[in-house]
């Protein structure tokens, strides 16, 4: 009788790295996380590193994308947006996710890096506030800024201070109070 084996997908050393700086970048500050040390995570060679991402920046850069997911945040019906955004903050319980590091994780540690916050500030402007403009009835980039700097203080205070009156459960008043603030903002002239 056959036997069959799920066969567990191979991941590439071009993501291994990804991951790995990943974790480091989440962990560490932008001066701290050396191309060397990812390369040894993974165990290549840090020459590969580069080849496959050229420099460190590009590589944070990379690594902030696939960590934040913008387009995944913003996906969906413009009308739900506010509902969506509320509802990402509240879907954990404001812990460190066990799968790893926070979406969060990545720009704190990265914030007294003058190098890191220039690429932090070309992301967040390029993949999340000017696409956030653009799902807007009446696009501004103020607006998409203002809801961007709401979302993120709040899930800094909730997700990474973890303070009390903010952990709330999904679905419960908090994440109502939100949703209905951004759509305010979201919908004003």
């Amino acid at each position: 009788m056959k036997t069959q084996s799920m066969a567990v997908p191979k991941i590439s050393t071009r993501e291994r790295i990804l991951d790995a700086a990943v974790l480091r970048f989440s962990r560490y500050s932008y001066e701290e996380t050396g191309l060397r040390d990812i390369a040894a995570d993974v165990g290549v060679d840090v020459a590969y590193v580069h080849r496959c991402f050229g420099s460190k920046a590009e590589l944070f850069a990379e690594a902030v994308a696939v960590t934040i997911r913008a387009e995944e945040l913003l996906s969906g019906e413009p009308a739900r947006l506010a509902h969506t955004l509320a509802k990402q903050l509240f879907t954990s319980d404001g812990s460190q996710p066990e799968d790893g590091p926070g979406k969060l994780d990545i720009i704190i540690h990265s914030l007294t890096s003058p190098a890191a916050t220039s690429i932090l500030r070309e992301f967040i402007m390029n993949d999340f506030i000017k696409p956030l403009s653009a799902k807007l009835d009446q696009p501004t980039v103020q607006k998409a800024a203002f809801v961007t700097a709401l979302v993120t203080g709040l899930g800094i205070m909730r997700n990474v201070l973890q303070m009390d009156p903010l952990l709330d459960d999904e679905g419960g008043e908090l994440e109502s109070y939100l949703t209905t603030l951004l759509k305010t903002i979201m919908a004003s002239a």
